[in-house]
Formats: structure tokens, sequence, C-alpha cells
């Protein structure tokens, strides 16, 4: 893209600059101008260094930890850009927090990832993108256009690359609501599949039951849409080489990697992990930064927002891929 993005102007939050960067460069466009502070009591405040009237906006922020502040701060300078005069404005969040509470599960609880984007639409929003939600139902939740994207084209990418090095290569979804993702990477990189079952006690237990499939002398990659403390994949990861598993990887989009997921995948259970730019991950992850790789979903939002700018399909980038959670 030439001149000044033809009318694009991509903001970034203080915790996807790299990111956002990465997406302008794919896009031909410089990184828009706007500073997020705070007051001395922690209200957020965020500042337009740029005339954004008659524009294409495009905000990148992840609502990861600190998730309530994230938040404040997307919802903010929706408002800021709405008042304006952004011609268009598409809140893209590579990782949506809240998206785990996209039901009730039992009683007296509420559903916060429906909340959240109530106050997206009521931030006045056009549009949102979002990359491998939790549960494919909260595009439902949104009264305005939500484009669900998927990471497993990067995924695709990295592990074609190595596949020769992967040998015996069997696909593991440690969550069957990921089975369908799982089932069609594993056509794509011609793989077996297995699959675990699993009942979460809590927030953060889980109890892992029996895995349906032949892991013995093959490499595992378990596929999920995200890691948090790593208790399940560490289960699932006991589990398989249990039965034989040589070789164990924990891939995911987010790497959410919370409260004690240092000190578990700090252990032999699993070999590597492998999670995209979703969430920052500079100053968290030293521990096991030796077994971690990070891929960038950077230039697959920069053509999503491309797309859009331009009234293209999105779905056309998925075509040849494993596609979204169902």
């Amino acid at each position: 893209m030439s001149g000044n993005g033809h009318g694009i102007k991509v903001f970034s939050g203080r915790n996807t600059k790299g990111m956002a960067q990465r997406v302008c460069d794919h896009l031909g466009t410089p990184l828009g101008g706007a500073r997020t502070s705070l007051f001395p009591d922690g209200e957020v405040l965020v500042k337009l260094d740029d005339d954004v009237r008659g524009r294409d906006c495009y905000v990148i922020i992840s609502t990861c930890s600190p998730v309530n502040e994230n938040l404040m701060e997307l919802l903010i300078f929706c408002d800021c850009l709405r008042r304006a005069s952004a011609k268009q404005i598409t809140l893209v969040v590579p990782y949506f927090g809240y998206g785990r509470q996209d039901r009730k599960d039992e009683g007296r609880v509420p559903i916060t990832a429906k909340l959240v984007a109530n106050l997206i639409t009521a931030a006045n929003a056009d549009r949102v993108v979002a990359l491998d939600l939790h549960a494919a139902q909260i595009q439902g939740f949104f009264d305005l256009p939500v484009d669900h994207l998927s990471a497993t084209p990067v995924f695709f990418e990295h592990f074609m690359k190595r596949r020769d090095e992967l040998g015996d290569l069997c696909l593991v979804s440690p969550d069957v609501g990921n089975v369908k993702v799982a089932e069609s990477m594993a056509n794509l990189l011609g793989a077996e599949m297995a699959i675990i079952n699993k009942r979460r006690i809590t927030g953060s237990a889980v109890e892992t039951g029996n895995l349906i499939g032949e892991v013995d002398g093959k490499t595992v990659l378990m596929f999920d849409d995200m890691i948090s403390t790593g208790g399940t994949v560490i289960k699932a990861a006991e589990l398989v080489r249990a039965n034989g598993a040589t070789h164990v990887i924990a891939a995911a989009t987010h790497g959410v990697l919370a409260g004690s997921a240092m000190d578990n995948f700090s252990g032999p259970e699993v070999d590597e992990i492998v999670i995209t730019d979703t969430i920052p991950t500079e100053g968290r992850c030293d521990a096991i930064a030796h077994k971690m790789t990070v891929l960038s979903v950077g230039e697959l939002l920069g053509e999503a927002i491309k797309r859009i700018h331009e009234d293209r399909s999105i779905s056309e980038l998925f075509r040849d891929t494993a596609g979204t959670k169902r």
C-alpha cells in the first residue's frame, strides 16, 4: 500500500506495540501516533497525536493481564476516536480477555464474555477482529460485525518447515472443543490424531481422563487455543508419555502463562512450547525461554485489515488451513 495507506490508520495500545508495528510493516503505513497515560489515581487517558477525521481506524489491543486496565484502554481508545470523527473504528483484539466466562455452567455466576461484548458495542465500535476466541459462540454476543480469525496458517507454516524433523507425528487435542481444528491440522501435516477427554474441576484444576488413539514412539503435538497455567497441558503430557510418546510439543495461539505456569513447564514433561505474540512474553517467561518459540501473527492481522478496508473476503485467508474453532 502506498501514500497514507489509503485512509487507514492503525493504533496500538501499550501492550501490543511490537505486533502493531509488524501489522503496519505489512500494510506499508506508519503506526498511528497516540499516547496512553495514567492519572495518579489510576484512571486511563488516551491522547491522539494524529488527525483521524474521515479515516478508517484500527486499534490493536489484547485484553490480557492486567485485563481490566487493558480493557478500559480499548474502550477509551474507541471513544477517543469516535469523538475525533473517525469514519470507521475497528477494534482488533488478538486475545479476548474474559472469553472463558462464556456461559452459566453453575448457578449465580455471570456471563462476562457477553458483558464485555456489550461494553464494546456501547463504546460505539463499528467492527471487531478477534483471533481464536475460546468459544466460537462469542461472535454472537456482539451486536456488530465480528471477524473471527485463526492463527492456524502461522502454525501450519512453522510446522511444515520442520515436518521431516518431527518424524512420526500425532496431533493431540487436550480440549474436546478444539478437536476439529486439531483434526484438520493433522490432515494438513500428514499426521495421526488422538484425543484426551478432560473435566475442569475449578478455574485452575483439571482432571485428565483417557487417551483415545495411539502415541507410542511418536512425536506428540498438542494443539489448543490457549495455555493458561499449563495444568491441562502437563497432565496431558504425562498421559501421552505414559503411553510411549517420545517428544511432546505444546502449541497454542495465546500464551497466557499465568499463575503456576513457569513452575509447571520447568519440568521434563513438555519439550517445546510454541505460541504466538498475541500476548507479550517479555520479562515474564525467562524461566522457560529456552524451550519456547514465539510466532508472529502481525502479517496475518495486517492482511485481514487490508481485506476489511478493501471490502474483500476474510475467509479466503483460511481456505487451505485448519480454520477456527467451531
